[in-house]
């Protein structure tokens, strides 16, 4: 295996094929597959997502993607989720009066946004947090945005007791939602990074490039 061998987790999910040309522009060596091991011993492991939350999920539980991320995150294996593919990764998604069992690698409540235009879309600047590593040198950049949900708390209490996450924020018609998350090896973005231009690419390329750090 190359270094910063990288697998976009394909598990019934649209859009991945802009995901994978863009990481391999960012650097890495990209397959595209649904298979467990494959998926499980990657440098890094990318979770795409486009659409609602349950049918986000039920994809990935068929490929048992959400023991893949598990297992990768408890040996400390990279896994960056983006769009649905970040909402997965909390507790729970409420849509349409439905509530999905996500992920509950954080906690925390994906709901539909309350601004007065949904769905956000569109180009958007971030409040990223000092020290972050994937948002280096594109801190003040735009990102491209496309979602009707997001989580509007963040709930996770550390009590110092391990290294509190770094989480990135954004805000659309008055209504503040997580836009990104850096946690160890759990990184996730709301926007679309291989949507979002140079700004988007050099995000990608930090994290590519930390697999091998």
């Amino acid at each position: 295996m190359s270094t910063n061998d990288v697998v976009v987790l394909d598990y019934g999910s649209g859009n991945l094929r802009s995901a994978v040309r863009a990481l391999e522009r960012a650097g890495a060596h990209v397959e595209l597959t649904g298979d467990f091991d494959r998926a499980l011993e990657a440098d890094g492991l990318v979770v795409p997502g486009v659409g609602a939350f349950a049918a986000c999920m039920a994809g990935l539980r068929s490929v048992k993607g959400d023991r893949i991320i598990g297992r990768r995150l408890a040996g400390g294996r990279p896994v960056l989720g983006i769009c649905v593919g970040m909402q997965i990764l909390f507790g729970r998604g409420v849509e349409h009066g439905v509530e999905t069992e996500g992920c509950d690698e954080w906690p925390g409540v994906v709901e539909r946004l309350q601004a007065p235009v949904v769905p956000h879309m569109g180009w958007n600047t971030v409040e990223v947090p000092e020290g972050s590593a994937l948002f280096a040198g594109v801190e003040a950049e735009r990102f491209y945005f496309v979602h009707s949900y997001g989580v509007r708390d963040w709930t996770l209490r550390t009590n110092d007791r391990t290294r509190a996450p770094l989480v990135t924020w954004a805000e659309h018609g008055g209504d503040r939602f997580v836009a990104a998350v850096e946690n160890g090896p759990l990184s996730a973005t709301q926007f679309h990074p291989e949507k979002s231009g140079d700004a988007g690419a050099a995000l990608l390329h930090n994290w590519v490039r930390s697999l091998s750090a």
